[in-house]
C-alpha cells in the first residue's frame, strides 16, 4: 500500500552513525542546465516514511553514497539540496541514477523542464512545441526558449528552460525514444525509469514518471494552455516519426480545445492527497515554510486536481516570497475552481497575480489578471486596482 510520505522528519546523518547497513545507494548529482558538470556539497537525504532519515554529502565528482538498512523501492524518496538551486525530491528506486539540479529562476513566467532516466534506452530526447517553435536536439533555440543539455548516452539530464512563457500561448511537452525510433511497439520507454520535473522560479511544482507497462515511443507528458495552467496528458503511444516531424505530431494539442484524455484518480491516491494536505496545513499553521510548500506539493503530484491544495501552495508560496510560483499555484486554483464560491476563489486569485505583476512593474499583464477578477465579482478593490494600473 502506498504511504503517506512526510518531509518534516530530515534528520540523521551518516555522520552520526555507525551502524554497517545491508545496502547501498550510490547516485550522481549533475548540473541541469551545464553539460556534463557535476555538483559537490549537495545534501542527499534517502527518507523513508517511519525511518530515520539517511544523510551523505556529494564529493568533486558528484558522488554521494548512503547505507540503508532497507530495500532501493518506491517507499524511498530521495532529496537533494544545495543552496542556489531548487530542492529535488523524487521517488526511488535510485541507486546507481544521476539527478540534475536546477538553480533557481528569477522570470515570473519562466519555466524548466528537465528529464532523467536509467541505463536504457541510451537515448531519450525532450521535444518542446509552441507556435511557430520546435525545440529539441537539432533546433536547440527559440523564442523565448532553449534546449540547454541534450544527452545520448543514458541516464540524462536532457533540460528545456522557457526564460518567458507567453500569456495567450500554449506549450507542448513529450519524451522520444530515439533509440527505439523504429519500433513503435517498444517496452524499453515503458521500462526506462523516465522522470520529468518541472520547476517555476525557484522550485519543483511537478513531477512525473513514465507509464509502466505501456507500448510505444513516445510519451506526451503535459500542455501548458494559453491560461499558464499545467494539465497532464501522460500518454505513451507508438510512432514512426522522425524526430523533425515530431513536431506536426503534437502540434494538435495547442489548441485549448484540443481533447486531453480525462487522467483517472485512485481512492487511494485521492485520500492520500487529502492527509498530505491536512499535514501542509498543519506545517502552515506552525510557520514551517517550506514544509508545508513540500506537503502541499505532495499532495498535488499524488491527486494533480486537489484544488484545496492547490490554493494553499498559492498562499504559502506568497507568503515564502516564491512569486512565481504563487502566480502558477494561483492558475490551477482558478482552472480546478468549482461549485459554490467558485467565482468568488476565481476572483481572489486572479486578483493577487495581478498584484504580483504590478508589484514587478508588469502593469499589462497585472490589468489582463485585475480585470479577470473583476469578470468573476464586482469589488471596488479590482476597480481601483484597473484605474491604478490602466495609467502606467
Amino acid at each position: 500500500m502506498k504511504k503517506v510520505l512526510n518531509f518534516s522528519l530530515l534528520s540523521v546523518s551518516l555522520a552520526t552513525s555507525f551502524i554497517t547497513y545491508a545496502n547501498q545507494t550510490s547516485i550522481e548529482v549533475l548540473s541541469a542546465t551545464i553539460k556534463d558538470q557535476k555538483i559537490s556539497q549537495a545534501q542527499v537525504v534517502i527518507q523513508r516514511n517511519g525511518e530515520q532519515s539517511l544523510t551523505a554529502t556529494s564529493d568533486t565528482a558528484g558522488k554521494a553514497s548512503i547505507d540503508t538498512p532497507y530495500s532501493d523501492t518506491s517507499d524511498n524518496l530521495v532529496l537533494i539540496k544545495k543552496e542556489g538551486y531548487s530542492t529535488l525530491v523524487a521517488k526511488c528506486p535510485c541507486n546507481g541514477m544521476s539527478y540534475a539540479l536546477s538553480p533557481a529562476m528569477k522570470g515570473l513566467d519562466s519555466m524548466r523542464v528537465v528529464l532523467s532516466w536509467g541505463r536504457t534506452p541510451s537515448d531519450l530526447d525532450s521535444h518542446m512545441v509552441y507556435p511557430g517553435n520546435h525545440l529539441f536536439f537539432s533546433h536547440k533555440e527559440g523564442r523565448n526558449g532553449n534546449l540547454d543539455v541534450d544527452d545520448i548516452d543514458s541516464y540524462g539530464p536532457e533540460t528545456i528552460t522557457l526564460t518567458k512563457r507567453e500569456n495567450g500561448q500554449s506549450y507542448i511537452y513529450a519524451v522520444h525514444d530515439f533509440s527505439d525510433r523504429e519500433q513503435p511497439g517498444t517496452m524499453n520507454l515503458s521500462a526506462s525509469q523516465a522522470k520529468v520535473f518541472v520547476y517555476v522560479g525557484e522550485s519543483l511544482v511537478r513531477t512525473y514518471y513514465i507509464p509502466t507497462g505501456k507500448a510505444g515511443n513516445l510519451w506526451t507528458v503535459f500542455r501548458v494552455n494559453k491560461n499558464g495552467d499545467i494539465e497532464d496528458i501522460n500518454n505513451v503511444k507508438g510512432t514512426t516519426l522522425d524526430a523533425d516531424d515530431m513536431a506536426g505530431e503534437l502540434q494538435p494539442l495547442l489548441s485549448n480545445s484540443a481533447a486531453i484524455d480525462a487522467q483517472t484518480w485512485n481512492n487511494e491516491s485521492i485520500n492520500i492527497s487529502k492527509a498530505l494536505n491536512l499535514q501542509g496545513e498543519a506545517a502552515y499553521n506552525n510557520k514551517q515554510y517550506d514544509a508545508a510548500i513540500n506537503l502541499f506539493t505532495d499532495a498535488v503530484n499524488n491527486y494533480p486536481e486537489n484544488g484545496k491544495a492547490y490554493g494553499n501552495l498559492g498562499l504559502v508560496y506568497q507568503k515564502a516570497g516564491r512569486t512565481a510560483e504563487a502566480i502558477w499555484a494561483n492558475r490551477k486554483a482558478i482552472a480546478l475552481a468549482s461549485g459554490n464560491g467558485a467565482n468568488t476563489i476565481r476572483a481572489g486569485a486572479n486578483y493577487n497575480i495581478g498584484k504580483i505583476y504590478e508589484a514587478a512593474n508588469q502593469y499589462a499583464d497585472a490589468l489582463i489578471y485585475y480585470k479577470a477578477a473583476k469578470s468573476e465579482k464586482q469589488n471596488p478593490v479590482y476597480d481601483n486596482a484597473i484605474a491604478r494600473v490602466s495609467g502606467k
